[in-house]
């Protein structure tokens, strides 16, 4: 591949895993310890994510356990997820929390569905800003280092590389869509 495209290449691969981490942390009909990835807690003066306080599993389908390892936490842990946009009321019981999904109705699995294709577009978008990107910068280099045939294959390669990046969006939308709709 081109030292020009690399740049180009390696822009669109973050887009793509920002896109599968937001995905991540939708939640479908299982527990998903994800959804947790987003909610930090106050660990003495230091907001600090879950995972690193507490010990986070998934016991049954439908409940994430979150046992932290100093007890003086419970309360903080259950705190950041009451204020967090996860819509879920934890159970503690003194030594550890626990987190029970309710089955999804349709209507949410719908709308689920509707946030899932957003991300997917707004990805899409990021991809195509880079393509546009790239071209703007090939098109500086006209009458310098590069030929105007060197330019359009540059351009050519740009595009493939671009449609590969919507294909594998589309895909992935198409499987998380697929995940949320599934009772």
């Amino acid at each position: 591949m081109d030292e020009k495209l690399k740049v180009y290449d390696e822009k669109m691969t973050k887009t793509m895993s920002s896109l599968g981490s937001e995905l991540g942390t939708i939640r479908a009909g299982r527990a998903n310890p994800h959804v947790l990835d987003r909610i930090v807690v106050d660990y003495y003066g230091t907001p600090t994510p879950i995972q690193q306080v507490a010990n986070v599993s998934v016991p049954e389908a439908r409940m994430i356990q979150i046992a932290p390892w100093e007890k003086n936490m419970l309360k903080v842990i259950e705190k950041a997820i009451l204020v967090s946009d996860l819509g879920i009321n934890p159970t503690n019981d003194g030594s550890a929390i626990r987190l029970i999904f309710p089955e999804l109705t349709e209507e949410r699995r719908k709308e689920l569905a509707k946030d899932v294709k957003k991300k997917g577009e707004a990805a899409k978008v990021a991809i195509r800003n880079i393509r546009r990107d790239g071209n703007d910068a090939f098109k500086k280099l006209k009458g310098g280092e590069i030929s105007e045939d060197g330019i359009k294959d540059l351009e050519d390669q740009l595009q493939k590389m671009t449609d590969k990046y919507i294909k594998e969006v589309d895909k992935t939308v198409e499987a998380k869509t697929k995940e949320v709709m599934t009772v």
